[in-house]
């Protein structure tokens, strides 16, 4: 719990198991009197699908689209919502960045789509191709790629490659060289790339998902220092160090609070600095001093996940993340009324609501599939 009705997930990758862990997860928060929930899909550059198609389910009322894919010789398939979820009424925010990638674009996108929740932080990466692999008897393989997924207003997750191989693999370098990662000004969006949600919003296609709400890259404190001892993974180190030498006297502590009380006691920045330059980082003290919150925010966190866990790392963590700041105070001030009103758009039933769409809809269409 990032406060008393907050709930936080993350989801660092959709593995066969991600579903069942993410129930197990929500089950929990639940317990504890969670009223809304951060989705935190940072870095995750996807994995199983039916993982983020099952998780969206859980948000959205029956009969709601999902994903769906479509190719030049494959006809479509898409994914509807069968209102069994647990989280149907439960205000959602979903952290993405330019590495949250594939099965993190169809679940920001399905909850987006449907006005369901907001999404927050910066573009994603833009990974939507389905891919079909096909074996010969040498016992190589080729994957040929089919189809595209789309979100539920039509737009391509799949960012284009139509100016050739340089561009499209240097496409997040150039993002943060033309200054998207800091203002969102510099996202070019073309009017014939626009799409209206049910509610009325404007979300924009083009490659990946962009945000509702726009938090810039957070360079501050970051010093070359920093970076050093950060490529070295020695904050975790010296976490994990500090947690084994005095495991003695910090098993007894139980809460977050007597955990901070013991460590503000034992010149962690101090003995950091020394620990790093016995390990071949010489101390810069101006650089540190510039970045001391984040060092000691840092160990902090990982010295109190080895002793609670989670409970101890995420609420210290929340402190210097800018992005997960945000979206706590979107789902605490913003109005999220309208957003919550697609819960109660559709009381027919599934059956139903396909036939009136008629034609339009592709009979090999499915049901998100629960396990």
């Amino acid at each position: 719990m990032l406060n008393p009705e907050v709930g936080y997930i993350k989801i660092s990758r959709f593995a066969r198991t991600t579903y069942r862990e993410f129930l197990e997860a929500v089950d929990k928060l639940q317990a504890l009197g969670m009223k809304k929930i951060v989705i935190d899909l940072r870095s995750n550059n996807g994995g199983y699908m039916d993982a983020a198609t099952n998780i969206a389910n859980e948000f959205l009322p029956e009969g709601k689209l999902i994903v769906y894919t479509q190719g030049k010789a494959r006809p479509r398939q898409s994914i509807y919502s069968n209102a069994n979820g647990k989280c149907l009424d439960t205000p959602v925010a979903i952290l993405i960045d330019e590495y949250s990638a594939s099965a993190s674009e169809i679940l920001a996108g399905a909850i987006q789509d449907n006005d369901r929740g907001v999404v927050v932080g910066r573009r994603s990466f833009g990974k939507g191709l389905v891919q079909e692999q096909i074996l010969f008897s040498d016992g190589s393989a080729l994957r040929l790629t089919i189809a595209r997924y789309y979100s539920p207003t039509g737009r391509s997750i799949q960012k284009p490659y139509e100016a050739g191989n340089d561009d499209y693999f240097y496409d997040i370098s150039n993002r943060y060289l033309h200054g998207e990662f800091q203002e969102k000004d510099s996202i070019q969006l073309s009017d014939t790339l626009k799409f209206t949600t049910p509610n009325g919003r404007i979300v924009y296609g083009g490659g990946g998902i962009m945000p509702d709400f726009f938090v810039p890259l957070d360079t501050s404190g970051v010093t070359p220092y920093f970076n050093q001892v950060a490529r070295r993974n020695l904050i975790y180190r010296y976490a994990f160090e500090f947690t084994d030498k005095h495991r003695r006297q910090m098993s007894s502590l139980e809460n977050l609070s007597s955990i901070e009380n013991y460590i503000n006691k034992s010149n962690i920045l101090e003995n950091f600095i020394a620990f790093a330059k016995k390990r071949g980082v010489e101390p810069n003290y101006e650089q540190i001093k510039e970045s001391k919150m984040i060092i000691e925010t840092q160990l902090t966190a990982y010295i109190a996940r080895n002793i609670i866990d989670n409970d101890g790392f995420y609420p210290v963590i929340t402190r210097i993340d800018n992005t997960l700041l945000r979206a706590i105070d979107i789902l605490e001030n913003e109005d999220l009324s309208q957003l919550l009103s697609a819960t109660q758009a559709n009381k027919s039933t599934l059956r139903e609501w396909m036939l009136a769409k008629g034609k339009s809809i592709v009979y090999k269409d499915a049901v998100a599939l629960l396990v």
